[in-house]
């Protein structure tokens, strides 16, 4: 630990952070790594709860996409309809 009361061995650097962002760009890899790095217990902490973070907008995101779709399907059905 430094004199912050800090651990510096769980900090992430700059350059792993730029490798993270650039891998969540890549479809189908950013879920896989995701994945990875919110669940695996040799992940530093805070790469962890972001990773996890991230999972969870992605779910709510899914959620509001599928509601969105049927409620427009249903609208585009009743217009048909009519």
């Amino acid at each position: 630990m430094d004199h912050h009361g800090f651990d510096s061995s769980s900090t992430v650097r700059l350059g792993e952070w730029m490798l993270t962002i650039f891998l969540t760009f890549i479809p189908i890899v950013n879920l896989i790594a995701l994945l990875i790095w919110a669940f695996s217990s040799s992940t530093k902490p805070s790469k962890q709860n972001w990773a996890r973070a991230i999972l969870i907008w992605m779910l709510i995101a899914m959620v509001i996409g599928f509601g969105m779709g049927v409620l427009g399907l249903g609208g585009a059905m009743m217009l048909g309809n009519t």
